[in-house]
């Protein structure tokens, strides 16, 4: 989902390149081989690993887990990695490894996404919507066929607390490769559900007096994050950041902005703004930025930046949006 959406031939080398040292079971230097599909099931592998594990991922840096290709160096590399983590139904071709590799220990996220992918629109758009002639509504019709409401909202890890299960579950799996390790994952585990409640409470806080409570977005991925917080998600494009909005559509955020008030719409940190701000300038709103968290990028990574701080920013940037007290 990042700017850089890289070429899935270029994606596909460059997780070759990156995986190419994982042809066998365990680490040259005796660590413990992890491989996590993309960047928060990373974070949480590497956070429980600690010292004692190499963690790789699929994904490279700044790539779209969505689209990945693996090359066969890395599909290779699944099944020799002493634990895989990955959120089945988020990555085709990782599925379609996993399912030929038969992973050691296989850590799958998936059933913490749980939530629908339905976006919470208010009444005011659809009031609006059945004013317009019968040939809007057509045309509305039309415009919804790209607009994807349906299937799971995969992007649990932007709510800190719906990470919490997950760092259990790969204390267990990195316990089931390496006893000896036991005790240290299990300490290293309690040490990031500690920062990812301190986190959750930030945003509970920090959320809780805000004069508006609609959050207007291109990428529909931060439902968790009102539904957690008590928010309400409109989102321009839906699931799928690459659908183009419609006329309709469009129109239905111009109802929303209008009815309650929003002062700023959120475009996905690093995507392309360009429709965001014409429309934001048409409705004489702000653009601020929200981080899907699906990626690093290599300057992010560079940076020393990471799950923690960039999910701060986005609270950061909501509460400004929002006019948080």
């Amino acid at each position: 989902m990042n700017i850089s959406r890289l070429p899935l031939v270029a994606a596909a080398l460059t997780a070759t390149l990156a995986l190419s040292a994982c042809g066998s079971t365990g680490a040259d230097d005796g660590k413990v081989e992890v491989l996590a599909s993309f960047y928060p099931l990373e974070y949480v592998a590497a956070q429980v690993g600690g010292d004692r594990v190499t963690v790789s991922g699929l994904t490279p840096a700044g790539g779209d887990p969505h689209s990945l290709e693996l090359a066969p160096a890395a599909v290779r590399s699944i099944g020799a990695a002493d634990v895989v983590v990955v959120q089945s139904g988020f990555t085709e071709a990782v599925d379609q490894a996993v399912a030929a590799s038969s992973p050691a220990h296989l850590v799958d996220a998936a059933p913490y996404a749980t939530l629908g992918g339905e976006v919470h629109e208010e009444d005011g758009a659809e009031e609006a919507e059945h004013e317009e002639e019968e040939a809007e509504h057509e045309d509305e019709a039309a415009g919804h066929e790209g607009h994807d409401h349906s299937g799971a909202d995969p992007h649990f890890w932007l709510s800190p607390g719906r990470l919490v299960p997950l760092a259990s579950d790969v204390a267990d799996a990195l316990t089931a490769a390496d006893p000896d390790g036991a005790a240290e994952y299990a300490a290293n585990a309690q040490a990031l559900v500690d920062q990812l409640r301190a986190l959750e409470e930030s945003y509970s806080s920090g959320l809780q007096t805000c004069a508006a409570d609609v959050l207007v977005t291109t990428h529909e991925a931060f439902g968790y994050v009102t539904d957690d917080f008590g928010l309400t998600q409109v989102g321009i494009l839906g699931l799928d950041p690459e659908v183009e909005a419609s006329p309709a559509r469009l129109r239905e955020i111009g109802a929303v902005v209008a009815e309650n008030d929003v002062s700023t719409v959120f475009v996905e940190a690093g995507a392309s703004a360009k429709m965001t701000e014409v429309l934001a300038s048409d409705l004489d709103v702000a653009t601020s930025t929200l981080n899907p968290l699906e990626t690093l990028t290599k300057e992010e990574r560079e940076a020393g930046q990471d799950y923690a701080s960039i999910m701060t920013t986005n609270l950061d940037n909501l509460r400004t949006a929002l006019d948080c007290g």
